[in-house]
């Protein structure tokens, strides 16, 4: 038995334990059958504790619940050229871009059991990525016109979630050194004539994706009022494996 699969990181002392895992840089696709899985493992009752995932994907747009493909400014031509994939998934939301230099956190996440409501969950998302853009130098923060984090009117990060009964998956994307310029080719969250930015543009450093995320374990705990437990890099591995059939 795997540890953090069938229940036993259900406490670190007094706070309840959550497995943090790594994944590295996968296909949308996976991590989502991933979630997916993880989602159901939990509802049937074949894990106890929280699982937060770490990734980057290649590129790839993904449209949500609340998402039209008239925030889709190229043609479906153009991304088979560009070898971006379009996906459409649960998330609330519209239209977002994924891609490496992008830090992608997806807590699966029971919020009933948390007692924590969707609103507060937003916003704790949201805490994470303006904890993790302060330790870089930038002033972050949140904006009235849509979720996620900005700086000034320049948005950095965003937030698309799906709750199935009571259990949060998808989450949160903060950009720290990806090309924005894909961004131009949608209206990002379905807001037209909004600016991308990213961590390395916002310092003008370049800035290692290692050294953000490993901002998470500082940030995390505090956040989320939880004891983390870092997972070897063979353990999400074993979680691809035994989650998506294709791999």
């Amino acid at each position: 038995m795997r540890p953090g699969l069938r229940g036993s990181l259900v406490s670190v002392g007094e706070l309840p334990a959550a497995a943090l895992v790594d994944l590295g840089n996968q296909p949308y696709t996976r991590v989502h059958q991933l979630q997916c899985a993880l989602v159901a493992r939990r509802l049937a009752g074949g894990a106890a504790e929280d699982v937060f995932l770490v990734t980057e994907h290649p590129g790839v747009f993904t449209l949500g619940r609340r998402g039209g493909r008239e925030n889709l400014l190229v043609t479906p031509t153009f991304l088979d050229q560009a070898e971006i994939a379009l996906v459409e998934v649960e998330r609330g939301g519209d239209v977002t871009y994924h891609g490496p230099g992008q830090l992608v956190l997806y807590p699966i996440l029971h919020l009933a059991q948390a007692g924590m409501r969707v609103a507060e969950y937003v916003w704790r998302l949201e805490e994470v990525m303006i904890r993790l853009a302060a330790a870089c130098g930038v002033t972050a923060g949140r904006n009235p016109r849509n979720h996620g984090v900005w700086v000034a009117e320049r948005k950095l990060g965003s937030v698309g979630i799906a709750v199935r009964h009571g259990v949060a998956f998808h989450g949160m994307a903060v950009n720290i050194s990806l090309s924005l310029t894909p961004f131009s080719w949608v209206n990002p969250c379905g807001l037209a004539g909004v600016q991308m930015t990213s961590l390395c543009r916002e310092t003008g450093m370049d800035l290692e994706m290692a050294t953000v995320k490993a901002g998470l374990e500082d940030h995390l705990p505090a956040i989320f009022d939880r004891a983390f437990i870092r997972m070897p890099q063979e353990y999400g591995d074993a979680l691809i494996d035994e989650t998506t059939p294709e791999h």
